[in-house]
């Protein structure tokens, strides 16, 4: 099992690499969009879960209850998501394509983070189950990805 230091290290490391390559691969103006937006969106939904007690993380730093690192991963992977849709699609098209897979890489690999004790689920909403993860954090991928890809379209 990784240590938090190295999962969260990790993690933020992904979302480094993803902002620098867009720094150098697009306009300044959607980099800072995308980031900055999804960041904030990114921050505001983990806000919002943690306050109604559906989600704990137990790896810091955190503010408000969110991580810190949240900021970075969510950003990192919905920007690989993204430039992996626009090579087949343009434009509104390829934020649908990112939320998709997006939440599809979020279907693969969030069951781990419960698994290796990173953050739990504690609401009891009902509704199905994969191994642990509850349908509304998929929901919540597809949203916070398709607004986080959305910020950069008009200046691409």
């Amino acid at each position: 099992m990784p240590s938090n230091r190295a999962f969260a290290g990790t993690t933020t490391a992904v979302g480094l690499v993803a902002l620098a390559h867009a720094a150098f691969t697009w306009p300044p103006a959607a980099t800072a969009a995308f980031f900055g937006g999804g960041a904030l969106v990114a921050f505001v939904a983990e806000a919002a879960v943690i306050n109604a007690g559906w989600l704990d993380h137990h790896v810091g730093p955190k503010v408000v209850g969110v991580p810190l690192y949240v900021l970075f991963g969510w950003t990192g992977a919905v920007y690989a998501a993204f430039r992996a849709a626009l090579l087949a699609v343009d434009g509104w098209p390829a934020v649908a394509v990112a939320a998709a897979l997006a939440a599809t890489y979020d279907l693969l690999v969030d069951h781990r983070g419960v698994e290796e004790g990173h953050w739990t689920y504690t609401d009891d909403l009902p509704g199905p189950r994969r191994r642990g993860v509850p349908w509304w954090n998929y929901a919540g991928w597809v949203v916070v990805s398709a607004a986080t890809a959305s910020f950069a379209v008009p200046f691409l």
